[in-house]
């Protein structure tokens, strides 16, 4: 069976189609708010905010939840520190690059040691409370390493995600586009001239607030895809791709757009070819994008004088 044969057989499977949807719409909700977080050197909030849900997750596993009920704990714990963030990124006495070492290595330190302690309550871990094993703790699936590994760096094959993945990241999908599209000019407003929109009476506040929580979300969902350490490079690649050949707000928005779909389905095909792990050739895929699109600028340039 050749490649192209292999990923027709694989594309006929549902976990398949449920990894390439899911990837599809993480991606979308992912490069529309990347845009501005790039602009607004916002860009520590994202990879702060995927070491934070690290720590979230292990705290989940530790209480006893199974996957499919660690949201309750990674989604507020993550929106919280969103909300921290932005207020300790205002702050004078301690700016956000102290702010963002603050919480990725607190995160990530407390995070590991949470994932090597048994569970609290049997029968409901992360690794093997779900199916009625006991003791489901990440501690007690005799593979830490393997389970943070996971965490860390997403799902290894397609076939761990489901359609309950595929809902949620549906679900998000519904309403962080329409967000933006309803507030565009207001979040345009206050990426260029944070300072002029608020003279004219823009809530900027909250405008960044809702940015940053937003973000949070999709950075809780997008976790069993892409991993803790991966999903930043999902929100800011495509947006600096995009950048490399458009200038224009709006049109980078929509190449950002484009190039997130397209090298997710893309990593999710190669993942199938190759037997790799999804978010991390998802990720390797917009490396090479932006590879690509840089060198054609370079090019440009050189040939505009």
């Amino acid at each position: 069976m050749n490649d192209f044969e292999t990923i027709l057989y694989t594309l006929g499977q549902s976990y398949a189609l449920y990894a390439l949807a899911a990837a599809v719409l993480v991606a979308l909700c992912a490069s529309l708010l990347g845009v501005t977080l790039v602009l607004k050197r916002f860009s520590f909030i994202g990879d702060g905010l995927s070491h934070v849900s690290f720590g979230s997750m292990a705290v989940a596993a530790v209480i006893g939840l199974t996957p499919a009920n660690n949201m309750l704990i990674a989604l507020p714990i993550t929106v919280g520190a969103a909300v921290l963030l932005l207020a300790f990124g205002r702050n004078k006495k301690i700016n956000g690059d102290a702010a963002l070492a603050l919480f990725s290595v607190s995160a990530l330190a407390v995070g590991y040691l949470l994932f090597n302690l048994p569970p609290l309550f049997e029968g409901g871990g992360a690794a093997g409370g779900g199916d009625g094993n006991p003791g489901g703790g990440f501690a007690g699936s005799g593979n830490t390493a393997g389970d943070v590994c996971n965490v860390l760096f997403g799902a290894l094959n397609i076939m761990t995600l489901t359609r309950a993945d595929v809902l949620l990241c549906a679900g998000m999908t519904a309403l962080v586009v329409p967000v933006f599209i309803v507030f565009y000019n207001k979040i345009f407003a206050v990426t260029f001239d944070e300072t002029f929109a608020k003279a004219t009476g823009t809530k900027t506040n909250l405008y960044n607030l809702i940015i940053a929580v937003v973000i949070a979300v999709i950075i809780v969902i997008a976790m069993k895809l892409v991993g803790a350490l991966l999903i930043s490079a999902l929100v800011i690649f495509p947006a600096i791709s995009a950048m490399r050949l458009f200038k224009s707000f709006r049109s980078v928005i929509i190449c950002s757009a484009v190039v997130a779909v397209s090298c997710a389905a893309l990593g999710v095909l190669l993942s199938v070819v190759f037997n790799t792990p999804v978010g991390a050739t998802i990720v390797a895929t917009n490396l090479l994008v932006f590879g690509i699109f840089s060198a054609f600028r370079l090019v440009a340039k050189r040939v505009a004088g």
